[in-house]
């Protein structure tokens, strides 16, 4: 085996037992350069096990994981090709967070300005002289994902890099990712913020107690489900009428007193009740989003066709090349708040 060079994640077949318990189960999916890959489940789901076996720090019970076609301990020097963050908390609370990241680049060989480099990638250069134990959680995501920047890699694998940012750091991670994938790298990012992922990802690897539940596009997912169309009518009951005479038989009262619609347009709709000389006060379309999607997915409620599938034993033609001297920033930075001044009281990016 050797390193095929594409940044590409498979995961085939892997499953991990801790006693009697099994926490993952024969888990496939795979994860392509140029996209971000969102990696959902509940709490307990098995999602920090798995990229802990894709990370080399947990032995599968049975399967493989593999990066660039090897499993994580074959890469050579691992962090010149995968960045991880699993969690924030690997700082000297007495250090800067400039000579934390300078003492990372001299264990993996990267020269020292590399460190004042990731710390404006990540909108920290303000911050660069401060100890990271007086940093917001927030700032503290951003540390960490100085940290994995530190060696260029070709793949980012983050587990719930969202959490502690305020909502303008939130855009900032997502455009962010964005901008790392469109330079043909690999992200996976775990997460349980729905709502952010489903403005970040490409594709979607769902699952649930260990198990794979959903893997492929998003735009595949959105479309298994059919779209409803919640109309408010001055007479619901003879709208009800006039619909199944028309042949719409999926409808249904919505809580809020409208007739929900399912297998029919707004515009089948209106023609509909503007021949029958009905009244409609408004028609809004309910399309799925992911996150009902997910919950209905995790909690064996799914309604629409299987969606699970294999992923290819080999990697598509043209591969990921050598990663630029240094990668560029996306268009839109975070910026310090107004005002700001550093100092031991003062939170940034976060919560505290």
């Amino acid at each position: 085996m050797q390193n095929d060079g594409t940044g590409r994640i498979l995961v085939q077949n892997l499953s991990k037992t801790f006693g009697p318990v099994a926490a993952v189960q024969n888990l496939s999916f795979a994860v392509e350069p140029g996209s971000v890959t969102g990696f959902l489940g509940p709490n307990g789901a098995g999602k920090t096990t798995t990229l802990r076996m894709l990370l080399g720090l947990v032995t599968p019970t049975a399967g493989s994981a593999t990066i660039s076609g090897l499993p994580y301990a074959q890469l050579g020097n691992p962090a010149r090709v995968v960045g991880a963050v699993l969690e924030n908390e690997g700082f000297h609370p007495k250090r800067t967070a400039r000579n934390h990241l300078r003492v990372y680049a001299a264990a993996i060989g990267v020269p020292d300005q590399r460190a004042d480099e990731v710390l404006g990638l990540v909108g920290l250069q303000a911050a660069a002289n401060r100890k990271p134990g007086e940093f917001s959680l927030g700032m503290r995501q951003r540390l960490a994902l100085a940290t994995a920047l530190l060696g260029n890699p070709q793949v980012l694998v983050l587990d719930e890099p969202a959490n502690g940012l305020d909502p303008e750091g939130i855009m900032w991670l997502r455009n962010f990712l964005r901008a790392y994938a469109r330079e043909g790298r690999t992200v996976l990012v775990s997460s349980h913020l729905l709502s952010e992922v489903e403005q970040t990802i490409d594709q979607v690897v769902i699952i649930s107690h260990g198990m794979t539940r959903y893997y492929g596009s998003l735009e595949q997912l959105r479309g298994s489900q059919q779209t409803r169309v919640l109309v408010q009518a001055a007479d619901p009951s003879a709208l009800v009428k006039a619909l199944q005479e028309a042949g719409y038989t999926q409808v249904e009262p919505a809580p809020d007193g409208r007739v929900a619609v399912t297998g029919a347009t707004r515009q089948q709709i209106g023609d509909l009740v503007a021949k029958s000389g009905l009244a409609v006060y408004g028609m809004e379309e309910d399309r799925a989003d992911l996150e009902k999607l997910f919950f209905q997915l995790t909690n064996g409620a799914y309604t629409g066709a299987p969606m699970q599938q294999q992923p290819p034993q080999t990697p598509p033609g043209g591969g990921w090349g050598p990663p630029p001297p240094g990668y560029g920033p996306p268009q839109q930075q975070y910026q310090a708040p107004p005002g700001y001044q550093p100092g031991p009281q003062q939170g940034w990016g976060g919560q505290r």
